[in-house]
């Protein structure tokens, strides 16, 4: 006797990570910022897309700097400030007192964009021309602005914003 079975259809989800699955994103982002600790040079722009990409996500915005030297070696990749699920707080003054205080010559600016939707808004626009600006007048370099999104990154500089 055979029986037909049937698959249910699954419907599309969206995907919360159980705490072990945490546990090893946690892991592997302790792992890559191990390695760029070692080799701190970013040596592509893919491989910075990467890195963001893999660091700088969550259920709420988080706004990040990689600070670098002259070479483009990262000096210090810092949260700066943790928000809501569609806004987070930027003060260009921190964003250039850690810069000096840290000695270095280029940053850029990565945050996140929880929806998945990584085009930038209005704020995010006006928000880099400040710190563009600030930057410029003190001889530091903003190299990016980067927003992360579900699956894909938004380059402010690839766009010709920048």
């Amino acid at each position: 006797m055979t029986r037909n079975t049937r698959t249910p259809a699954i419907e599309a989800q969206p995907h919360r990570f159980s705490a072990q699955e945490q546990a090893v994103v946690y892991e592997a982002r302790q792992i890559l910022l191990r390695h760029l600790n070692q080799n701190p040079v970013l040596t592509s722009w893919q491989a910075v897309l990467d890195y963001c990409a893999l660091t700088i996500r969550g259920d709420v915005e988080r706004f990040h700097v990689l600070y670098l030297d002259r070479r483009n070696r990262l000096i210090s990749d810092e949260c700066l400030a943790i928000g809501t699920v569609d806004h987070v707080p930027v003060y260009p003054r921190e964003v250039l007192r850690r810069c000096l205080a840290l000695n270095a010559s280029a940053l850029i600016i990565v945050h996140n964009h929880p929806a998945g939707d990584p085009e930038p808004s209005a704020a995010d626009f006006a928000m880099t021309k400040e710190i563009r600006n600030a930057s410029a007048s003190l001889g530091v370099i903003l190299h990016d602005h980067i927003i992360t999104g579900a699956g894909r990154e938004t380059s402010l500089r690839a766009r010709g914003e920048l």
